[in-house]
This record gives structure tokens, C-alpha cells and sequence, in this order.
């Protein structure tokens, strides 16, 4: 599973991750123990004894409010991952063929769809279209790291640039997904899409 292989792993435990705390939260997790214990120091100002950092650290520990609603649904995680597989076979089935690229799960792996992303080259316009018509979606992410201002000058890239990257940024749209979703909601969303697709809708 994701985070069980290299030396370390970081999971988000944002709220709309799929273990989602309440508010912002994360984890670092490692089988290496001078990983762990660098991990320790810097999330708690670089201590090893109360008031002596041993590093340069920062308080980046995570509540016990949080950790109390991530334990209670941690349970539930499995349940849940599998319910969004459910949901992503069911968009993939009902889009198939609307000609529009649909994920893709490698053979030999699994896929939790935290996000269920469909790309177009006429994305805004079915943005608009779906946004009309009552369906949220969202875009993950508008502007690559290489583009933003931050970063500028700092990344290696190709002398071409990233076009792969620029082209997914300009082109991918998140549907709704989340395992509460109901079969005739996703069903609902997929018929909207395939509307849009139509040489006479457009």
C-alpha cells in the first residue's frame, strides 16, 4: 500500500482527503528509526528534552481533538476506499465512450480515487455547463508548481518547458466523488457530462 515502500512516506489528513481530519493534519510514517526520531525533533521545535532544541524545528504536532476523529474513522477508511472504487467504475461505465479520457488503473494496482478526474481541452466550457445544470466540480490544480511565482526560476525542466504538466493543468476537471455519494447522483453527473459531449449541445 501507498506509504509502505522507500524510506519514508507523508499523508495529508485534510478534510476532504480520504481520511480527513476536521481541520488541517498530516502524518509522517517510516520504518527507519533515525528517521523517526529526526521526524520528532522537528515537529516539536527540535526537542529531545522540554526547552533545548537539539535543530532548527517548528510546532507542527498534530491535536488530540484531530487525532480523535482521524482514530474513530480510520476504521472506516477501508469501507470507504472501496465505496469510491464502486463510484469511479460506475462514471467510467457511463462515460466510456464520450471521448473523453477517463482515469486509468495500471494493471496489478489499486486506485482510492480521491479524485475522480476526467480532462477536456474545452474544460472551462464544461465547467460552465455542468456549474449550470447544479454540479460542483473543481479543478486540481489550475497552476503547475513550475508556474507559480514562488518557484520561478527555481525548477529544472526541460528546455521546453513541461508540456505534459501544462497540458494536464489546462485540460483535467474533478467530478464529485466522496463515498457518500449516492449511485443516481453519480449516474445524474455522468448523464450531464455525456449531454455536454454531444456535437448539438455544444
Amino acid at each position: 500500500m501507498t506509504g509502505t515502500w522507500g524510506c519514508a512516506a507523508a499523508f495529508s489528513f485534510y478534510p476532504t482527503k480520504n481520511l480527513g481530519a476536521l481541520g488541517d493534519g498530516g502524518a509522517v510514517v517510516t520504518r527507519d528509526p533515525h528517521v523517526a526520531e529526526q521526524a520528532r525533533l522537528l515537529r516539536e521545535y527540535g526537542w529531545k528534552e522540554r526547552y533545548v532544541s537539539q535543530i532548527p524545528g517548528m510546532n507542527t504536532r498534530l491535536d488530540e481533538i484531530q487525532s480523535a476523529i482521524l482514530r474513530a474513522k480510520l476504521p472506516h477508511l477501508p469501507a470507504d476506499n472501496l465505496r469510491r472504487q464502486a463510484l469511479a467504475a460506475q462514471y467510467s461505465r457511463a462515460l466510456r465512450d464520450e471521448g473523453l479520457p477517463l482515469p486509468v488503473t495500471r494493471a496489478g494496482a489499486n486506485h482510492v480515487f480521491h479524485q475522480y478526474v476526467i480532462r477536456s481541452h474545452r474544460r472551462d466550457a464544461l465547467r460552465q455547463w455542468l456549474r449550470e445544470r447544479g454540479v460542483g466540480t473543481l479543478v486540481h490544480y489550475p497552476a503547475p508548481v513550475h508556474r507559480q511565482p514562488a518557484y520561478a526560476g527555481r525548477l529544472w525542466t526541460l528546455p521546453a518547458g513541461l508540456p505534459e504538466t501544462d497540458a494536464a493543468a489546462a485540460t483535467v476537471l474533478s467530478l464529485p466523488m466522496f463515498p457518500q455519494l449516492r449511485d443516481e447522483q453519480v449516474a445524474a453527473v455522468a448523464a450531464r457530462v455525456a449531454e455536454w459531449t454531444r456535437p448539438e449541445t455544444r
